[in-house]
């Protein structure tokens, strides 16, 4: 019985979740735009949003603001992710690369399912 509990919870962790999948297809869009009009739509009511080690939280209306900026000092030319996964707690996150123009950034992401969806709940930005 317990080998079967296992064997079920494997196969569980394996399937993916096809809104997980197309969301976080979604944000590698924008990201890859550096668009955070589109960004925005992906994120929590509120976000903690870290650049370069300055770390805040902010309203929807207020990160769009601040990424926006960041966007706009930091032209995107591409983003990968390189590593996804989930934490004991179910929390889900991204580790990905975001090349500018002028430099490139790791960025990790905390992703929350929220109803239905999942929104981005912390986003940080460290230069490589």
């Amino acid at each position: 019985m317990t080998q079967l509990l296992l064997i079920i919870t494997l196969i569980a962790s394996l399937v993916s979740d096809p809104l997980q999948d197309q969301t976080l297809e979604n944000i590698s869009q924008a990201m890859s735009a550096g668009s955070s009009k589109e960004l925005i739509r992906f994120c929590g009511d509120n976000i903690e949003i870290k650049i370069d080690g300055k770390s805040s939280n902010y309203s929807l209306s207020q990160a769009e603001v601040i990424l926006k900026d960041f966007f706009l000092k930091h032209p995107a030319k591409s983003f990968t992710y390189i590593h996804q996964g989930a934490s004991p707690e179910g929390l889900k996150y991204t580790i990905g690369s975001y090349k500018s123009q002028d430099a490139s950034y790791r960025v990790v992401m905390v992703i929350k399912k929220q109803g239905t969806a999942y929104k981005i709940d912390q986003i940080n930005f460290s230069r490589e």
